[in-house]
C-alpha cells in the first residue's frame, strides 16, 4: 500500500513538473536573453529526472516486474531514456550554455512523459500478473535495450531534422540573393544611361536592402550545422547498438517462448525496417560523395518509420507482440 501511494504521489509530481518545465521551455524558446529561465528549465528536467527514476524503482517494487510490459510502462522507460539522452549530452556539449540541442531534444521527453501520465493510458494497465510469455528474464535485456535504441535514434533523427531545416532555410536565402543579384545585374544591362544613372543614385538604397555577405551569424549557423551532423551522428550510433543489441536478444528470447528465432510479425517486421533504415544512414555517412543533409533526409525516414514501429503496430493491436495494445489488459 505504502509502494502504490509513493507511485500515485510521483506520477503526479512528475506530471505538475512537465507542466511547469513545457512552460519554461517555450517561454526560454521566445525569449533567448533571459538566461535565469533556461537555468531553472534544465533544473526542472533533472528534478523530473529524478521523479521519473523513483517512480519506475516503486513502480518495480510494487509491480514485482521490470516495468516494460505494456505501452504505458514503456512510455514512462522512454521518457526516462530521453532524460538519460538529454543529461548526457548536457554533460558533454551543454555546459558551454550553449541551448540549441537541449531545445530539440528536451520537448521529446516532456510530450512523452505527459502524455504516459496524462491517465489516457493508466486505464489500460490494472493488473500485476504478466501473460507467461513475458514471465521471462529476457524480458528486462530485450525490451530495455530496445527502448533506449528508440530513443537514441529518436533524439538523433530530431538532429538530423533540425539539421535539414536550418540546410533549407540556408539554401533559400542563397537562392534569393543569387536570383536578387541577377537581376539587378540585368536591369543595369537593360536600361539607357539616364536609367542606369538613376539606378546609381537610388543604389544605397538596393544596397541597403541586399543581405549582407558571409557574417558572424552565417558563421555561427555554419557551426550549429556541423555540431548537429555531429551529435546526431553519435546519438544515432549508440541507438543503432542498442537496436542491434536488442534484436538479438529479441530472437532468442522467440525461439524461447514460441519455438523460432523469427517469426515475421508485424513488431518484427517493423523492427527490422527500422534497423535497415539507421544501417543504410551510417553506409551514407562513410561515403564521402555525400552530403551531411543526405544522411539527415534518411534520418527523417527513420524517424517516422520508429514511431510506426514503437507506436502505430500497437494501435493495430495485433500479431505476437500485442502486449502493448491499447485494448488489451494482462488479466
Amino acid at each position: 500500500m505504502i509502494f502504490s501511494t509513493l507511485e500515485h504521489i510521483l506520477t503526479h509530481i512528475s506530471f505538475s513538473m512537465v507542466s511547469v518545465v513545457i512552460t519554461l521551455q517555450l517561454i526560454t524558446l521566445l525569449v533567448n536573453e533571459i538566461v535565469g529561465l533556461y537555468d531553472s528549465f534544465e533544473k526542472g528536467m533533472i528534478i523530473t529526472f529524478f521523479c521519473l527514476t523513483g517512480l519506475l524503482v516503486t513502480h518495480w517494487i510494487y509491480w514485482k516486474h521490470f516495468p516494460l510490459s505494456d505501452l504505458y510502462e514503456s512510455l514512462i522507460f522512454l521518457s526516462w531514456s530521453f532524460h538519460i539522452i538529454h543529461m548526457i549530452l548536457l554533460i558533454l556539449y551543454l555546459k558551454n550554455n550553449n541551448n540549441n540541442l537541449s531545445a530539440i531534444i528536451a520537448p521529446s521527453a516532456i510530450l512523452t512523459q505527459g502524455f504516459a501520465t496524462s491517465g489516457l493510458l493508466t486505464e489500460m494497465h490494472q493488473s500485476a500478473i504478466l501473460v507467461p510469455a513475458l514471465q521471462s528474464q529476457w524480458l528486462m535485456m530485450h525490451v530495455s535495450m530496445m527502448v533506449l535504441g528508440y530513443a537514441a535514434l529518436l533524439c538523433g533523427s530530431l538532429l538530423s531534422i533540425a539539421l535539414l531545416i536550418i540546410t533549407f532555410q540556408k539554401d533559400i536565402k542563397k537562392d534569393i540573393i543569387r536570383i536578387f543579384d541577377k537581376r539587378k545585374h540585368l536591369l543595369n544591362e537593360s536600361f539607357f544611361f539616364g536609367e542606369i544613372q538613376y539606378m546609381n543614385e537610388k543604389g544605397p538604397i538596393l544596397q541597403s536592402a541586399s543581405p549582407p555577405p558571409l557574417s558572424v551569424r552565417n558563421y555561427y549557423r555554419s557551426r550549429l550545422i556541423e555540431q548537429l551532423d555531429h551529435w546526431g551522428y553519435c546519438v544515432i550510433s549508440l541507438g543503432f547498438i542498442f537496436l542491434t543489441i536488442g534484436i538479438l536478444s529479441g530472437a532468442v528470447w522467440a525461439n524461447e517462448a514460441w519455438g523460432s528465432y523469427w517469426n515475421w510479425d508485424p513488431k518484427e517486421t517493423w523492427a527490422f525496417i527500422t534497423w535497415t533504415i539507421f544501417a543504410i544512414y551510417l553506409h551514407i555517412r562513410t561515403n564521402k560523395n555525400f552530403q551531411s543533409a543526405d544522411s539527415a533526409i534518411v534520418a527523417f525516414i527513420g524517424f517516422i518509420i520508429i514511431w510506426i514501429c514503437y507506436f502505430g503496430v500497437n494501435l493495430l493491436g495485433i500479431g505476437l507482440h500485442s502486449y502493448g495494445s491499447f485494448t488489451l489488459t494482462l488479466n
